[in-house]
Parts: structure tokens; C-alpha cells; sequence
């Protein structure tokens, strides 16, 4: 077991990542700044101005915004100035009602809001956002992370200030711990259950979300189609039930439904993916609480540990790391150890390595239908003894160089794939 300072260290690193969130994380972190910028003006901005990195914009512009009936960002940023609070974090439009989204709507018309591209943004994830009213202004700027502020600023006086922004990692991580995935194993299968059963708030919350979808109509439905019309073809099978289950919070959150889910690494599909094929699997095996907790535990902190060399947001799909800690919990709850939870994720990298984000949008519920399709795939020949070797492709002996090539992928050599997706999506005309 590991000794109480470092489990203490992954447990506050642990609750800083696994955090809820309203809504799609890109456009509520712009809420978010809105809210701040707006609280600091002290009225309704007559003009909000917006300077956004590419893959915020690319991966808030065809989702649904939580309780309005609408996608895309002018309404996420009438809303974050008319009813957000900051003081919220991801749950900024917490207080959304049909009135509000009604103005938001009035103020869009009255052309009060301005979107562009930030050419030269410091990191994937930034939010630079103008307010101004009368002869008053403020501005606030979030980067690397979805809620952190590094400037704020009123009527030309700099109030906040972080220096050195930088895109590698996410957020300012210098009071992280580094993670392998050994440390990683060890953590979620020996620490006191007591420090870990927090993580039952992600199978709540999560869940919540899947079963609102089943019992409507949100994104494309593939959840409630797969329940409903997937037994036929798949079966009543835990693969079915994750699948539908999995895709059916991610039906609910993308098409907008007014539900908190327990995000991941700043993703809420992540934090879908990486909680209901555990929490759907668990329930089928007939998993103890412990069980769960731990299985839990191993899935998120793995997606974590990934996205650390990763960065927070790239034109690697979340649902490749997601996936690939639920493919270890998998395992887990199989009854396998260490050395088949490592065949797992060498396992996943073969085979969803390259699958591109192309923006948060209802059909990622098929996307991450696939990471789960893959998850099972993997962690069965795990426990069967079959894993890819290092003579395949970019797998390696050693599990965490695995991971490291395959971040290093999404986070250096697809960038020019990540540029032409924005420009196929800005530019369809459609």
C-alpha cells in the first residue's frame, strides 16, 4: 500500500479532475468566464467580446446547451452573463429558466455578441472574454483549464495575474503527483475504502443521466435505440448494457438535457466513459460495493494519468483515454491483476489510436460507443492471456512508454489534423 501522503496527494488530484459539470465543458467554461467578466462590470454587458482557441470553438459549436433547446455558443454566452455565477465552476447555468434563455435569445438578435478565433492562443483551451457597458469594462481570460482564470481585469486596472501559461499538461500542475500506472494499480486496489468511496458520486450522478435518456428523447437516442431495439441483434448482455447505457448519458449531456454528470480531466464524456461501463459491468457480475469503488477508482485515475501527457483538450478523441481506464477496470472486475490491466491498455492503443475529435456533438454517444465495444474487446483477451506485442505498431515492453506514444501522437502529431478539422467545420456552409 502506498503511505499517506502520496495516497492523500492522488486523492486531491483525483477530486480536482472528478468534478461535475452542466452541459458540454467548452461552452460552459466560456459561461464561466462570461459570469466572471459580467461580475466584475456589476451590470449587463452592453457588448461581450470573445477571442477563443480553435478547439473551443470547435467543440462548442454543435452542442446542446443544457436547458434551452439550442446549440452552439451565443446562447452559452447570453446565458453566462445574464444568470451565470461564477462561483458555480462547470454548473455556471445551473439557474437557467425559460425566461432567461427567452432574453438570452433577444440579446443575440440585437447583435451585442462577437466571436473570433485566437490565432495565437497560448494553449488549446483559452477563453478571452471583453464586457464593457457605458464607459465601463472588464476582462477575464480562462486558460488550460476550464476554470482557470489566469488574467482578470477592470477598466484598464489588472486585478489577477498568472504568468507562464503554457499548453503542455492542462492545467498548472507542478503540485501534481506523477503518476505510472503501477502507482496507478496499486492506488484504486489497496487504498482504505473509506478515502475512495467518494467516487460513487460519478456512478450517481452519471447513471442519473443515462437513465434520463432511456426514458426520453435526447441526441440521436442511440441509448434508448440499443435498449429498446439492440436486444435483438446484441442480445441481454453486459456488452449490450454498457453500450446502451454508456452512449445513453452521453445522449442526454450532448443533446442538452438540464443534468450535472461527473466529468473527467475537464470532459464530461470522459467522465461518462471512464464511470458507466464499470458501474453497467459491476451490476451484471454482481461486483460488492468495494469492488465497485475500486474499479472506479482504477478507471478514472487511468484517465487521468493519460490526459497528463496529453493536455486537456487535442485532436485525439477523449473517449480513446476514457475507454482505455474503463478497459483496466474491466479486467479488474474479471478478476485479473496488474500484469493483465497493462495487455489491456497496450491492447487499446492498438487498436483506437488515431480516432479524431471532431468537436462535442450528439454523435459522440457513437463514438464513445465504440471506445466501449473496444474496452471489452481488450480487457477479455487481457484476461485470456492475449496482448499486443511490442513488434505491433507503436505498443511497447513497457506500458507507460505505450502511453506516452500514444499521447505524444495526440498531442504532437495530429495538430495539423486538429487545424483542417476546424477548417472542414467552419467552412461547410451547411
Amino acid at each position: 500500500m502506498l503511505d499517506k501522503a502520496t495516497r492523500e496527494r492522488i486523492i486531491s488530484l483525483i477530486k480536482r479532475e472528478v468534478v461535475p459539470a452542466i452541459g458540454c465543458t467548452e461552452p460552459a467554461a466560456v459561461s464561466l468566464c462570461v459570469a466572471k467578466a459580467t461580475e466584475m462590470l456589476g451590470t449587463l454587458p452592453e457588448r461581450i467580446e470573445l477571442s477563443l482557441s480553435g478547439n473551443i470553438i470547435k467543440n462548442a459549436m454543435g452542442v446542446g446547451i443544457p436547458g434551452t433547446g439550442m446549440i452552439g455558443l451565443p446562447i452559452a454566452v447570453a446565458l453566462g452573463a445574464s444568470v451565470g455565477k461564477s462561483e458555480y465552476g462547470l454548473e455556471v447555468l445551473r439557474d437557467v429558466t425559460p425566461e432567461a434563455v427567452e432574453a438570452g435569445k433577444k440579446y443575440i438578435d440585437e447583435k451585442r455578441i462577437s466571436i473570433g478565433l485566437c490565432e495565437d492562443a497560448p494553449s488549446n483551451l483559452h477563453i478571452d472574454v471583453r464586457v464593457s457597458a457605458g464607459d465601463n469594462s472588464a476582462r477575464a481570460i480562462i486558460s488550460r483549464a476550464h476554470t482557470n482564470f489566469i488574467y482578470l481585469e477592470k477598466n484598464g486596472e489588472k486585478l489577477y495575474s498568472e504568468e507562464g501559461a503554457s499548453d503542455e499538461g492542462g492545467a498548472d500542475t507542478s503540485d501534481d503527483i506523477e503518476l505510472k500506472l503501477a502507482m496507478v494499480y496499486d492506488f484504486a486496489t489497496t487504498a482504505p475504502l473509506e478515502e475512495i468511496a467518494f467516487i460513487l458520486d460519478a456512478k450517481r450522478l452519471n447513471l442519473a443521466a443515462a437513465e434520463l435518456a432511456l426514458s426520453g428523447d435526447y441526441g440521436h437516442s442511440l441509448g434508448q435505440t440499443i435498449r429498446t431495439q439492440g436486444t435483438r441483434y446484441f442480445g441481454d448482455t453486459p456488452m449490450e448494457h454498457m453500450v446502451a447505457y454508456t452512449s445513453a448519458a452521453c445522449d442526454a449531456r450532448m443533446g442538452g438535457a438540464p443534468v450535472a454528470v461527473m466529468s473527467n480531466s475537464g470532459s464530461g464524456n470522459q467522465g461518462i466513459t471512464a464511470t458507466m461501463p464499470v458501474v453497467s459491468f459491476a451490476k451484471d457480475v454482481n461486483a460488492t460495493e468495494e469492488q465497485t469503488v475500486r474499479a472506479l477508482t482504477l478507471s478514472h485515475l487511468t484517465s487521468i494519468y493519460i490526459k497528463q501527457s496529453l493536455g486537456r483538450l487535442s485532436a485525439l478523441c477523449g473517449c480513446v483515454v476514457a475507454s482505455t481506464g474503463a478497459s483496466s477496470a474491466l479486467v479488474y472486475l474479471m478478476g485479473g491483476g496488474f500484469e493483465q490491466v497493462c495487455a489491456a491498455v497496450k491492447n487499446m492503443v492498438a487498436n483506437l489510436t488515431g480516432m479524431i475529435c471532431d468537436g462535442a456533438k450528439p454523435s459522440c454517444s457513437m463514438k464513445i460507443s465504440s471506445g466501449v465495444s473496444t474496452a471489452m474487446m481488450s480487457a477479455m483477451l487481457a484476461v485470456n492471456g492475449k496482448c499486443v506485442t511490442s513488434a505491433e505498431g507503436i505498443v511497447c515492453d513497457d506500458v507507460d512508454r505505450t502511453i506516452r506514444n500514444l499521447t505524444s501522437i495526440g498531442r504532437e502529431a495530429m495538430q495539423e489534423t486538429d487545424r483542417l478539422v476546424l477548417q472542414i467545420m467552419t467552412g461547410k456552409g451547411c
